[in-house]
């Protein structure tokens, strides 16, 4: 990438079968947040990043009845977590009331993220949801190696 461009960014994807679980996301997602810096910069905010992905996971294993691509994009700015699943609806939050046991996992995001959103795909939706810079961290740099 040339030295001047305005946008510097670095992405990682994983597909993950309905059968692989959420614990391989998991796992996947803190090794290569580690590779940012943020392990040891933001510990707290990569823990709410691998929540998020694991709720965004299950949810593409469990509502979707799908397996998920799961894209890491890091673009000095923020990181994107986005989930792809096979469906086409889209997702809406629903107060689960207290006794439910489930129904909680947007709440979450949006507790979260920064930010999130999700967008019909020409085969299913994705499901994006963005993590900022710890301020402390600075911009982030990528371990090369």
């Amino acid at each position: 990438m040339a030295k001047d461009s305005p946008l510097k960014a670095v992405g990682w994807a994983r597909s993950l079968p309905v059968s692989s679980g959420v614990k391989v996301a998991r796992e996947w997602t803190r090794s290569h947040v580690s590779s940012i810096g943020w392990t040891k910069t933001a510990p707290d905010l990569v823990d709410s990043i691998v929540l998020a992905v694991s709720e965004l996971v299950t949810n593409a294993h469990v509502h979707a009845h799908s397996a998920a691509q799961l894209i890491l994009t890091w673009d000095e700015e923020c990181l994107h977590v986005t989930v792809h699943d096979a469906s086409p609806r889209l997702p809406e939050p629903r107060d689960p009331g207290h006794s439910a046991p489930g129904g909680r996992g947007l709440l979450l995001i949006d507790a979260l993220a920064d930010k999130w959103e999700a967008y019909p795909c020409p085969r299913g939706k994705s499901v994006t949801a963005c993590f900022q810079a710890p301020p402390s961290g600075g911009p982030g740099t990528i371990r090369s190696g």
